[in-house]
């Protein structure tokens, strides 16, 4: 099979093969967007880039039906989920075009000592390479490239295999808004290409959402190379269930929680740690609504591939054979995964410290608040987590506790475009979106004016 291609996971159906850029050509593209900088980001105002993403945003919009049938194809989300992917994508391009000035302003310091001023200056760093992941293939791209071609960084931008089609409507959006040719360049590479482009020293920052292992790779090449990287890794979230009078609510708020993207999502919750008195009507409350979602529908598409279905089947048959209780679920028919549930995981199980990139549920029950807490801190990753309490004391409490770069409390989907992205531990470094998201690759130059 081609290194880049459409293949629909709900029928296995290769729709379309793309040609692998050749190394000339790659070097002629990094050549491209280093040239292009110097006019991009000095050539023009901020306002003027600004007026340019919100272009990017508004034909995100206009085209976001077509949009959304090409990642429908390519990684099988289903039609609504997938329209309202390209909606958030269009309100990320649309909140840079209109916070770019206010988040490259100067930002003047308090001198301690002697007479005049200092202040610090934003500037671009150059030409940034972009890794993104099929399972939000323009979102992933909206929260890096919008802040910074903002910023007056050019982007490569190298997407998932699976994710051809996608890349190239997005680089055609770039180029109708108006962007010059050479200010976002998609490029179709191998990951050997990808570690060469990396080492070029025409290439000043690496992002990548992806694995641990990719992430790793990465973080690897570039810090031999001392380039900036922002990493996206992994996620194991737990949802902790602490107090309530709305047991209903509660289990519906985990259901979104774990079913988000199909549970292909980072940032989906996928333990719920449970305390012991509401464990049992959790559990029967929770299996019984997450089973109910039945594979195929708006809610659970496929999963996004071939060797993602048989992954994902042989780590729940892993975790029964040592000693998970399998509640429900389990089974699959082609790509379509049925809703799973597994209690019963103790830390000599490979599933306790595992990731489950599916619509599978691990259900843990707690003696405590303490007890819940290093449940949940009992891992390896640390991107998000939930606190579901009436409790306001006891929210901020745990939330205070728990390892993570972000807490929802009794919040379910509250991400937002002003809101940073990121984690801690093995779920990666830096983050993206909001102003945070505007000030990772940046040179923070300092101004020092004599009195």
């Amino acid at each position: 099979m081609a290194d880049y291609a459409v293949v629909d996971p709900a029928t296995g159906e290769t729709i379309k093969t793309y040609p692998t850029i050749t190394d000339e050509q790659l070097d002629a593209a990094i050549g491209r967007a280093h040239a292009a900088h110097d006019g991009w980001s000095r050539g023009t105002t901020v306002e003027e880039r600004a007026a340019l993403i919100a272009r990017v945003g508004e034909l995100h919009e206009e085209r976001k039906q077509e949009l959304a049938e090409i990642i429908k194809r390519e990684m099988g989300k289903p039609i609504e989920q997938a329209v309202g992917e390209v909606e958030f994508s269009a309100a990320i391009y649309q909140y840079y075009a209109d916070n770019a000035a206010k988040l490259l302003a100067d930002e003047p310091i308090d001198l301690l000592d002697g007479e005049g001023s200092a202040f610090i200056r934003r500037s671009s760093l150059g030409v940034l390479l972009g890794i993104m992941p099929w399972n939000y293939p323009y979102y992933q791209v909206a929260r890096f490239a919008g802040p910074n071609l903002v910023i007056g960084n050019t982007i490569l931008l190298k997407h998932a295999p699976q994710c051809p089609e996608s890349a190239e409507a997005m680089e055609q959006i770039f180029h109708d808004a108006g962007f010059p040719a050479d200010a976002y360049i998609n490029i179709y590479a191998t990951n050997d290409q990808i570690a060469e482009v990396i080492a070029d020293k025409r290439v000043q920052g690496v992002s990548l959402t992806g694995s641990g292992r990719a992430g790793a790779a990465v973080a690897e090449i570039a810090g031999r190379n001392l380039k900036k990287v922002v990493l996206e890794l992994g996620g194991s979230d737990p949802f902790l269930v602490l107090a309530t009078d709305d047991l209903d609510t509660v289990v519906e708020a985990a259901v979104g929680a774990r079913l988000e993207n199909g549970g292909q999502a980072c940032n989906a919750a996928k333990r719920f740690i449970v305390v012991d008195d509401l464990y049992t009507p959790f559990l029967e409350k929770f299996t019984k609504a997450l089973t109910d979602v039945e594979p195929g529908g708006e809610v659970l598409g496929p999963l996004s591939s071939d060797l993602a279905t048989d992954r994902l089947e042989e780590q729940v048959k892993r975790a029964t054979d040592q000693g998970a209780t399998l509640v429900a679920g389990g089974g699959r028919d082609g790509n379509f995964f049925k809703s799973t549930v597994l209690t019963d995981i103790t830390p000599d199980n490979d599933a306790y410290g595992e990731e489950f990139f599916g619509p599978v549920a691990s259900v843990y029950k707690a003696s405590s608040e303490d007890e819940a807490i290093r449940l949940a801190n009992d891992t390896p990753y640390g991107l998000g987590s939930y606190v579901f309490t009436n409790d306001p004391d006891q929210a901020l409490r745990v939330a205070d506790k728990i390892e993570a770069g972000m807490v929802f409390i009794n919040a379910v989907g509250a991400e937002g475009v002003e809101l940073p992205f990121g984690g801690v531990k093995n779920s990666g470094f830096g983050r993206e979106l909001g102003r945070f998201g505007a000030d990772e690759f940046v040179n923070k130059k300092l101004i020092r004016v004599a009195g």
